[in-house]
């Protein structure tokens, strides 16, 4: 038995199919993994997502800190309440984690890691924040829940209360709104407008409820999967680790370069990796019969080098298989992928493949 959310009762009472997620039980569906895809995509969902780990930083030096720390500039988060994406690199360019930090106010911030890096990001961040007058705080008392979809701001509309919903009907993309315990940010991982609610965990159930009788369609891990690989969006541990570095994972836009003097953790070797050879992160439309998944081998006929998928399935949205590959920079237009031993025909696509609804490629 797995760590259980505020929501695990919820999930059980609704039928879902609970499977082992980083240590937690979570939802893979309620159902139909594809009817919830399309609830996304038409109407309203929303994901349990309290497995993942909010962090406060906070303190003198915690912009100081957060400057050296990630790979994008803190600078572009310039006012309370804005957010920004951004990856956290080891020394030698790999991608330790991918997050998204909130600016709160006076020397507060707030990051979103993923679940199965919660305990490896903090020993980082402590690691660190030597030197640095910071304190670090996991807040494993609160809960997230995401919704998402082009009728979301209609469910929080009715879902929140007369004095929070409108401030947070009224945020732009990308910034967030504090009040009390609550942090209401306009972010999402589906390719859809939407919002991300982290509360006290004990209030989580309540919102639930809420949103439920506002119609949002509860969502699993599955349909999270599908909606984030149409919208191109990368998930740590497939298409970054340690290993890979952002320019090679589909995640260079996040890197800052400027100022030249800003010397984030990893910048003297993401410089080489930039003057040299590497790798891309391309889309992949399969042409031929089968499905592709992470870990399959992609060719192109009269070119040097090889390829290898880090991400693939089934896209409800366009009815074909699609994924995300790594490939050498030169290439462009058809490929084959391999499937099962079987040399399939595919076409090289920029992400992402499918953009509020509307399919890009």
């Amino acid at each position: 038995m797995g760590k259980r959310t505020a929501l695990y009762d919820a999930h059980t009472a609704l039928g879902a199919r609970l499977v082992d997620f980083a240590g937690w039980d979570m939802p893979v569906n309620y159902g139909s993994q594809i009817d919830e895809h399309h609830a996304v995509r038409r109407a309203a969902g929303m994901f349990d997502v309290s497995h993942m780990s909010a962090v406060d930083i906070s303190g003198d030096d915690a912009r100081a800190y957060l400057a050296r720390l990630w790979a994008n500039d803190i600078a572009k988060a310039d006012a309370p309440g804005k957010a920004l994406y951004t990856c956290m690199l080891n020394d030698t360019g790999g991608v330790v984690d991918d997050m998204i930090g909130y600016h709160l106010g006076d020397q507060r911030y707030r990051v979103v890691v993923n679940a199965a890096t919660t305990q490896k990001d903090l020993a980082w961040m402590h690691e660190q924040a030597a030197g640095h007058a910071v304190d670090i705080r996991h807040r494993d008392d609160l809960g997230i829940i995401a919704v998402q979809g082009p009728k979301a701001h209609d469910a929080i509309a009715e879902a929140l209360d007369e004095e929070l919903a409108p401030a947070a009907l009224n945020l732009k993309p990308f910034y967030a709104i504090e009040s009390y315990d609550w942090l209401i940010g306009r972010t999402g991982y589906t390719g859809e407008d939407g919002f991300e609610i982290i509360l006290p965990a004990t209030e989580a159930d309540a919102l639930w409820s809420r949103l439920r009788r506002a119609g949002v369609q509860p969502c699993g891990l599955g349909a999270r999967d599908t909606l984030r690989l149409e919208a191109g969006l990368m998930l740590y541990g497939q298409d970054m680790d340690d290993d890979h570095h952002p320019l090679e994972s589909g995640l260079g836009w996040t890197v800052a370069w400027a100022p030249d003097t800003r010397d984030f953790i990893g910048r003297e070797a993401l410089e080489k990796h930039r003057a040299g050879d590497h790798r891309e992160m391309t889309g992949l439309v399969l042409e031929g019969r089968g499905i592709m998944r992470a870990h399959q081998a992609v060719r192109q006929a009269g070119s040097e080098g090889e390829g290898e998928t880090t991400s693939g399935g089934y896209s409800p949205t366009m009815e074909k298989s699609i994924a995300f590959a790594r490939v050498p920079a030169s290439w462009q237009g058809e490929v084959e992928v391999q499937i099962r031993n079987r040399w399939v025909p595919a076409r090289m696509v920029p992400l992402p493949f499918v953009r509020k609804g509307k399919i890009k490629v």
